[in-house]
């Protein structure tokens, strides 16, 4: 059997700092043979590194999330993007637009989306995009810009799924799947090309049913996996191995 590779968490969480190492050290036993670790600005993206140095199932992205511009210098910025150069860096991210909490004006959340994009691009790396009702815009961008990467957490509609899959991009899922009211989300969960769906956690937050309202883990993938493997009519054996697969080839990891 596959093991699980989670295309989104955030280990650096305080969440974590009670028993951060025993956690990591017990993901292989619990399925997990693979984690992204995606910073929000300069010191989480220090610290997605340093989790990508200590722990060999780690790997790290890196880069300025919307709701974290606020006072953001050019300083921080390229100390930020240096950290790129790692070899355990594996992506930009988790970038986008934030229209929820609208922590920075649009304008200067739409410019550094753009800039973190066409920094990937010309790194050759992937990107992990943000979107949180901010739909339009979002996808106004990546059609523009047209990098390679993810958008994580996807909460559109199957329309727009299906323009981010004309663009190459994947699409990832998580404990939402398996809330009651996610119609829409299960619904791209039927209709997405298995080649094009990646697993997360979007941990500590949204844990799957049975676990809602608890801290997220790796580990608990396998309930995401087991209620796409049931909206598709197929094996979360088989869902894992092709996501893990999946992951792998978008990050660039053997």
């Amino acid at each position: 059997m596959a093991m699980i590779f989670d295309s989104h968490a955030h280990y650096h969480d305080n969440r974590f700092d009670s028993d951060r190492d025993a956690v990591l050290r017990a993901m292989p036993e619990n399925g997990v043979g693979y984690i992204l670790n995606c910073g929000t600005e300069l010191a989480s993206s220090r610290l997605s590194i340093s989790l990508a140095e200590q722990y060999p199932l780690i790997y790290a992205a890196v880069g300025f999330h919307p709701e974290d511009l606020e006072g953001v210098t050019e300083q921080d910025a390229e100390a930020c993007f240096a950290l790129l150069s790692h070899e355990k860096a594996v992506a930009v991210g988790e970038i986008g637009l934030d229209y929820y909490w609208d922590a920075s004006p649009r304008d200067v959340q739409k410019a550094w989306f753009i800039r973190q994009i066409r920094l990937a691009k010309s790194l050759d790396m992937p990107v992990v995009v943000h979107d949180r009702d901010a739909h339009e815009d979002t996808l106004t961008i990546l059609k523009e810009e047209r990098p390679k990467g993810v958008l994580h957490a996807f909460s559109g509609s199957v329309e727009m799924a299906k323009e981010i899959l004309k663009l190459g991009m994947y699409i990832g899922l998580g404990g939402v799947v398996t809330f009651k009211n996610a119609r829409k989300t299960v619904e791209v969960a039927e209709m997405i090309p298995l080649d094009r769906l990646l697993l997360e956690t979007d941990a500590p937050y949204m844990s799957p049913v049975p676990y809602r309202g608890q801290r997220n883990d790796s580990a608990k993938i396998a309930f995401v996996a087991e209620k796409i493997a049931e909206i598709r009519s197929m094996s979360a054996d088989e869902v894992i191995e092709v996501t893990t697969g999946n992951a792998k080839r978008l990050f660039g990891i053997a």
